[in-house]
């Protein structure tokens, strides 16, 4: 199976979608592509009549039995997109093994985390939750607040989100570290003061006011933030994950928080979601806590089809693709 760049074939193109997709997305999915023959469902059973001829598969909100199930009966697919960005649940073996191309949802929910991280910042910079405390007691106390402008943050994984943050930060008179995989050293990106690798994350965290993680999850990255890494922090760091719960060792994480060993925490993301009832996050009052929406626009469903649409031109027109994935490195 391969990616084929021929025009022409677009128009007997068939494209399955899986899940549960809102009708006002499918009806502008079909709106866009008059002529090519859209299926969705979240049944397998619904695919089996046309999954010999199908060319495209998106994964919507499709659960990974499905998706590898659909896959699995679809001898002819040229490429393969995910609405999500997050790709744990995504790559199971066959489509890792595969020469079809696998895109993702790069690029749509950045901005809206980029701006959480500006909140959760400010967030405990002036001290919101002692405000809100105060003004629900009916107590007038002043108290001094925290500048932002000279602080430093650093950004576990730098791509698409990470700039994102960055171009807030910055805005705001902060400095910027880096962690990636490779070209660590003075960066060339000129919101970045320096790039680290992850054998010197240790080095890079202990400067930092702010840890904003925003790695995807692989193997490389799963349980990186763990006591030695809490350890190195000042214990005024904030670590803010809007990444992938699991790269932080949840255990090494509350312990932190409950010992003070660093300031706080703001999180979107968890090991197990929803978060389960009487969680201790739910219980420490250095923590804020957002229930995986942080990314939640009024339209980012919307945004999520436009960009399975534009994508869809650039397959016919034979382009290349956008957010093609490393499926090696899992991103």
């Amino acid at each position: 199976m391969t990616h084929a760049s021929d025009p022409q074939s677009a128009k007997n193109d068939t494209i399955l979608v899986l899940g549960d997709v809102g009708a006002s997305q499918l009806a502008m999915l079909r709106r866009a592509l008059p002529g090519v023959e859209t299926i969705a469902g979240n049944s397998a059973e619904i695919f089996k009549p046309t999954a010999a001829r199908a060319s495209v598969l998106f994964n919507w909100s499709g659960a990974l039995a499905l998706f590898r199930q659909v896959f699995a009966m679809c001898p002819n697919l040229r490429w393969v997109h995910s609405r999500s960005v997050g790709l744990e649940r995504t790559l199971f073996p066959e489509l890792l093994d595969s020469r079809v191309p696998l895109t993702n949802g790069i690029g749509v929910f950045s901005p809206s985390l980029g701006e959480f991280v500006l909140a959760a910042i400010l967030y405990f910079a002036k001290d919101f939750r002692r405000l809100i405390r105060n003004q629900n007691a009916g107590v007038w106390k002043p108290f001094d607040v925290l500048p932002i402008a000279s602080q430093t943050v650093g950004i576990v994984g730098y791509g698409d989100i990470g700039r994102a943050v960055a171009a807030r930060v910055t805005a705001m008179g902060m400095t910027v570290l880096a962690m990636k995989r490779h070209a660590p050293g003075p960066s060339a990106d000129p919101m970045v003061q320096q790039i680290f690798t992850p054998e010197h994350r240790i080095e890079m965290l202990s400067r930092c006011d702010y840890v904003v993680i925003s790695t995807p999850l692989t193997s490389e990255t799963r349980g990186m933030i763990a006591a030695r890494e809490f350890a190195a922090m000042k214990p005024t760091a904030v670590v803010i994950n809007v990444g992938r719960g699991p790269v932080i060792d949840e255990q090494s994480l509350i312990a932190a928080l409950a010992t003070g060993r660093i300031k706080g925490a703001a999180l979107d993301v968890f090991d197990q979601e929803p978060l389960p009832a009487g969680h201790p996050f739910y219980k420490l009052e250095n923590v804020l806590l957002s229930p995986h929406c942080a990314d939640n626009t009024p339209d980012w469903l919307e945004q999520a089809m436009q960009l399975f649409i534009t994508q869809f031109e650039r397959f016919r027109n034979g382009d290349s693709l956008l957010n093609v994935v490393d499926k090696k490195l899992g991103y």
